[in-house]
């Protein structure tokens, strides 16, 4: 079974890989190609990223800088916000939904290293070889969703649609649909519901208005 292989099925793998070490040496450069372009050259900006990510829908905007460890084992959805510095060790794959707002400084992270030191130093191969192992766990964002400032997105985790993740969490499990979450560790706070709309909040309203059909 290939590296890339092992990972997708969840069990320990090399890092060290030459297959897997040149997949993350052509997207690091390539990260860096996307963070030296200027906010107005979108057609160069898009040109990378669809070297970049595995997909990425129609009406995506990922401000920059960006740093992505496979890139291609990332998927985002349609008309979704990243806002600046956002960062996804994807050896596992993430996926994100449609319409999703990440604040500056979201990092979605998927490999996890063993816990004992003499296990993350150095393990045995099926041949008896010494290597360095690591394995990782994927993250799946629904629609729909909002994270604040400096949300830390940890290996495994499944996020439900609607969900609002409050500034500077830590999410370590799951999340359901519907509710918003925050701390360290992330933790639901409430259901969302009719409370929680505009028009409940005519000072900050002003004389917009909600789109009552949606």
């Amino acid at each position: 079974m290939r590296e890339e292989e092992k990972i997708f099925a969840g069990t320990l793998f090399c890092p060290a890989d030459p297959e897997l070490k040149a997949i993350k040496l052509r997207t690091h450069n390539l990260n860096i190609d996307f963070n030296k372009l200027y906010e107005h050259e979108t057609e160069e900006r898009e040109r990378i990223l669809s070297e970049i990510l595995g997909s990425k829908g129609e009406g995506t905007f990922i401000q920059g800088p960006i740093t992505f460890h496979y890139g291609k084992h990332t998927f985002i959805g349609k008309r979704t916000f990243i806002n600046f510095n956002f960062t996804v060790q994807d050896d596992a794959r993430v996926i994100i939904g449609d319409d999703c707002n990440f604040g500056p400084n979201v990092t979605i992270v998927t490999p996890i290293h063993p816990m004992l030191p003499d296990e993350r130093k150095m393990m045995l191969d099926e041949n008896g070889n010494p290597k360095r192992f690591c394995y990782a766990k994927p993250v799946n964002i629904g629609n729909n969703c909002w994270f604040g400032a400096n949300v830390t997105v940890c290996p495994g985790v499944t996020i439900g649609d609607n969900v609002v993740i409050g500034a500077g969490s830590v999410i370590t499990r799951d999340i359901p649909t519907n509710t918003f979450a925050a701390g360290v560790p992330c933790k639901v706070i409430r259901e969302l519901s009719e409370a929680d709309s505009m028009t409940n909040k005519p000072e900050i309203l002003g004389e917009n208005s909600v789109i009552k059909d949606r």
